[in-house]
């Protein structure tokens, strides 16, 4: 167990420059994943706490908004290089409050926000800041105080998503993080203190999405909030911020479909799809989450994804041998579990993993992984985001029931399609409603505009998309 002299405390917000003590509510406790014992405390902010890190943001907008690009990007990389310096910590941080392998956090956990701040003094000179139509300028210039709300299962990356082009864009930034996975942002404050941004440009508040996000999403004092979250706090955000009618920028759930067609390459396809859909133990938005394959080759495509599931090895994130490690909590692994059950109850077939416990794990938030199979659109685990190591497969009749497939859920996030004629794939990746797809397994691209269609949001985070997303328009007539 964890003694108290263990468990290290943060008590104090950073507000207006300075790291300030929260003005009330009760310490939040942060619980190591793996062990299931409390690893850190943080404050669980008030609205008034909110309401400060909103006013402290408020009074450095004119300044930095005027502040000359070149000045910004220098900001830029110096909070770069502190993320740098400071990338083994962080990935080992992330992998005790979130479960995810050490070996994938030190890339993706540590190595991808680092690269979205360092990325932006170039894509700053793409945006077309000033353009000539006609006899009018226009100008693009900032939205003005921005509301960060973010997720726990990219915890970083997706502070830095929001945070990065927002001080390209010369806005200022209120930012909540996940309370579940938040020792990665006080990080992130104390690089931010060290490359001297100014007071007030950038402010971390932490607390929970009911006190603070919505304090945050509310106020009249912030004039465009980024929420990346589930779908129904997102609706809740949009709700709060259409009160005062500022924009909302927001990337929600997914049940992302991949689909394999009848010339696809099984043997590189399914493996592919599989560690696709178990990318950290499920928890992503964009996992390909739903293989979909012709009914006349289900068979040869369960016996590959129930192999491949097997060296999916749960365990110690800090073991090399890992390649599955624990969900972030009991109340995510119950949840896990309980959608598990229901595809049993369901009628779907079970070709690999199921609800207990892995042998040998009985602590920790580990759970198995699990394909089924013979699963139709009808149920629940082929429609609700189960944010878990859970794959689901579906047979098809054709290219045209393969697409309607693909495009019977409420979301549009991502997804995938694969065949021996590239061509091919990229016309049925045409017809599916999702914000990005992979063909033939392409790699995640950190520059390319990230985002959805339908109930998986809207707005795109990512590149000079990210930047320009938080840009407003001004025409001026000459």
């Amino acid at each position: 167990m964890a003694t108290a002299a263990e468990v290290q405390a943060r008590d104090k917000i950073f507000v207006g420059g300075e790291w300030v003590e929260p003005q009330g509510g009760e310490p939040i406790e942060v619980i190591d994943s793996t062990s299931e014992e409390a690893i850190a405390t943080i404050p669980g902010c008030t609205a008034e706490d909110a309401d400060l890190a909103a006013r402290a943001a408020r009074d450095a907008f004119d300044s930095w908004s005027q502040t000359p690009r070149q000045e910004r990007a220098r900001y830029l990389e110096a909070i770069a290089a502190g993320l740098g310096e400071r990338s083994d910590e962080i990935a080992a941080t992330i992998s005790r409050e979130l479960g995810m392998p050490l070996k994938l956090s030190k890339i993706i956990q540590a190595g991808l926000p680092t690269g979205q701040f360092a990325a932006m003094p170039k894509l700053m000179e793409e945006v077309a800041w000033e353009e000539e139509i006609g006899n009018s300028r226009v100008l693009r210039e900032a939205a003005g105080v921005l509301g960060a709300i973010t997720p726990w299962n990219f915890p970083l990356n997706q502070i830095a998503a929001k945070v990065a082009p927002a001080l390209a864009a010369g806005c200022t930034v209120v930012l909540k993080p996940s309370e579940v996975v938040p020792l990665n942002a006080f990080i992130l404050a104390e690089v931010v203190e060290a490359a001297g941004l100014p007071a007030g440009v950038f402010n971390l508040v932490s607390g929970t999405g009911p006190v603070v996000g919505e304090a945050i999403a509310g106020h009249p004092g912030v004039d465009m909030v980024s929420f990346t979250g589930s779908t129904r706090a997102g609706r809740r955000v949009s709700e709060l911020a259409a009160a005062t009618v500022k924009p909302v920028a927001m990337e929600l759930g997914g049940k992302s479909p991949n689909l394999i067609l009848d010339d696809a390459d099984l043997a590189k396809a399914v493996p592919d799809g599989v560690a696709k859909c178990y990318l950290n133990s499920g928890q992503t938005c964009s996992a390909l989450t739903r293989m979909l394959v012709p009914r006349e080759r289900l068979a040869e495509a369960e016996e590959i994804a129930a192999k491949t599931a097997e060296t999916f090895t749960p365990g110690d994130p800090f073991e090399d041998s890992t390649r599955l490690g624990p969900l972030v909590s009991d109340t995510q692994r119950e949840r896990v579990r309980g959608y598990i059950e229901k595809g049993e109850a369901e009628g779907a077939k079970l070709i690999a993993g199921g609800a207990t416990a892995p042998e040998g794990l009985d602590r920790g938030y580990f759970v198995r992984p699990t394909v089924f199979s013979e699963v139709t659109s009808e149920m629940t685990i082929a429609q609700e985001e189960i944010f878990g190591p859970v794959l689901t497969i579906q047979p098809y009749e054709d290219d045209d029931d393969a697409v309607r497939i693909a495009n019977d859920t409420v979301y549009g996030l991502a997804g995938g399609v694969w065949s021996a004629d590239r061509e091919r794939a990229i016309a049925v990746a045409k017809r599916i409603r999702t914000g990005q797809i992979e063909i033939n397994g392409g790699a995640f691209n950190p520059l390319a505009p990230f985002g959805g269609y339908k109930q998986s949001g809207h707005g795109r985070e990512n590149g000079r998309y990210a930047i320009e997303e938080l840009l407003q328009v001004k025409s001026l007539q000459l």
